[in-house]
């Protein structure tokens, strides 16, 4: 794809993944449209991105049309992705609302939106599930979605390779929370049950029914044109409780993109609904020391 042969041919599927999924492919990535699509065009008997092209817009077989923009959809994922942030969230994010618990509300609500294959959901499935002295009698919710049928499909079935399982993941962790099987390392039931696992488009679906304590969006925003992320950024600001907590990926702020959210003057790195400002704080704020 570097030497211009089907140009014409990307900027078709570039055109359609955006339709489909509000993501854009920046023309520094072209290059990988062909090798993402190449499982889907031999399973099919196609051998150029211009004859793909061709059957799409010929619309025989609507099925390839959902085949092909799930395979350009960029499902990268982890366990633990960004230790510092995960160590954040954990020590004082689920701790200051499992502080506020002793009020009578014991309920915490996540929503992972853009989850992939679901990796980031079970580590934070491990984190609560590794210290069940802080939650008995807690009443958790974690719901976790994705546009992509196949990356959802992967995270149900919580199986993964030698080469996944290993990484971001400890040692200590993997014995106790996955079962090594033929097909690959099986993540437990018991870790399995905690997760809603569903398919949801960030443009076209309305939130699941909240409001969230935490939602975590990570890695996701970054494909969006700055229009469509103005948008998703107002979904997840009317899917946010009162005082509720954002985790964007590394590389991703709010800064210069919204108003409607801004960075939480209480945990370094995390954001909040900027209409939460004329509310007392909670709880004194709190630098992380390492984020």
């Amino acid at each position: 794809m570097t030497d211009g042969r089907h140009e014409g041919a990307c900027r078709v599927l570039v055109g359609l993944l955006e339709a489909r999924t509000g993501q854009t492919i920046s023309p520094g990535r072209i290059w990988r449209i062909e090798t993402a699509l190449r499982p889907v065009m031999r399973n099919h008997g196609i051998d150029t991105l211009d004859l793909l092209v061709g059957a799409l817009l010929a619309a025989k077989d609507k099925r390839l049309v959902g085949e092909v923009v799930d395979a350009l959809l960029n499902n990268e994922s982890y366990f633990f992705r960004d230790h510092v942030a995960f160590d954040a969230l954990n020590d004082e994010v689920f701790e200051d609302i499992r502080t506020r618990g002793g009020d009578g509300r014991r309920t915490m609500s996540i929503w992972l939106a853009g989850c992939s294959t679901g990796q980031e959901a079970y580590s934070i499935a491990m984190m609560l599930a590794d210290a069940p002295h802080k939650w008995r009698g807690w009443n958790i919710r974690m719901v976790a979605t994705d546009i992509s049928g196949n990356a959802i499909a992967r995270a149900r079935a919580g199986c993964y390779s030698q080469f996944e399982i290993q990484r971001g993941l400890s040692m200590t962790r993997m014995v106790r929370w996955f079962d090594q099987t033929p097909a690959g390392w099986q993540v437990k039931d018991e870790l399995r049950g905690r997760i809603d696992f569903r398919e949801h488009s960030l443009l076209g679906d309305l939130p699941p029914s909240g409001p969230f304590d935490v939602v975590l969006c990570r890695n996701v925003l970054l494909y969006f044109a700055a229009p469509v992320r103005r948008d998703v950024f107002a979904r997840l600001h009317d899917a946010l409780a009162p005082q509720g907590v954002l985790m964007l990926g590394a590389g991703e702020t709010t800064m210069g993109q919204t108003d409607v959210l801004v960075p939480s003057r209480h945990y370094r790195g995390f954001y909040g609904r900027s209409d939460d400002r004329a509310s007392a704080p909670r709880h004194a704020p709190r630098i992380s020391a390492g984020a």
